[in-house]
């Protein structure tokens, strides 16, 4: 029997794992977002932080992710993604839980009964958000939202040769600005 599972993609501030966090809150589940980086890491040997940026980078950059794996075997992203496969499917198998980032909508998607549910937000929305939330103060927290995003777009196309973000690739698409993490939280609630 297939599993309840919501993954939540998103877009760098948009708040998405504060309302994946949220929901599963709500809904007596497990979150694992950081708990992912931790178990990573103490499967694979290398250390949360390095685990955290190849995460959002594609192999090789953004010129090779043009391409498929590099024909000189596979490098240590593709081992961390090999873990990373794993590991969000044998959460998936243990029980109802939602999973932020990581390409789990695209991992699950034939292994889990799975809500997959994209969060974004506008520019302005997001930008204000990292400097209040999460401390920012660059003097373009903007620049840092598009590096951030499109990094996280380069990886998820590589692995999954899914354009991050596209609607059609989700089964909900929620703008945090506009209707508010709160209704978010409450919208998703309702489909599961």
């Amino acid at each position: 029997m297939k599993n309840r599972v919501i993954t939540i993609s998103r877009e760098f501030g948009s708040g998405g794992r504060t309302i994946g966090r949220a929901v599963a809150e709500a809904l007596g589940i497990p979150c694992y977002d950081h708990e992912l980086l931790q178990e990573i890491a103490a499967k694979s040997g290398f250390a949360e932080a390095y685990i955290r940026d190849a995460g959002e980078y594609a192999p090789g950059g953004m010129i090779a992710s043009a391409f498929s794996h590099q024909p000189s075997g596979p490098n240590n992203a593709d081992y961390l993604w090999e873990i990373q496969y794993k590991l969000i499917t044998e959460l998936a198998e243990k029980g109802p839980c939602v999973i932020v980032g990581r390409c789990a909508d695209y991992i699950l998607r034939d292994k889990a009964d799975c809500l997959r549910v994209f969060i974004h937000a506008d520019m302005a929305f997001r930008a204000k958000r990292i400097v209040d939330v999460y401390g920012e103060r660059e003097a373009s927290p903007e620049q840092r939202l598009r590096d951030k995003d499109k990094r996280r777009a380069a990886y998820h196309r590589f692995y999954t040769d899914m354009k991050w973000g596209h609607a059609q690739n989700y089964d909900v698409t929620l703008n945090s600005g506009t209707l508010g993490l709160d209704a978010c939280v409450r919208i998703i609630k309702s489909l599961y």
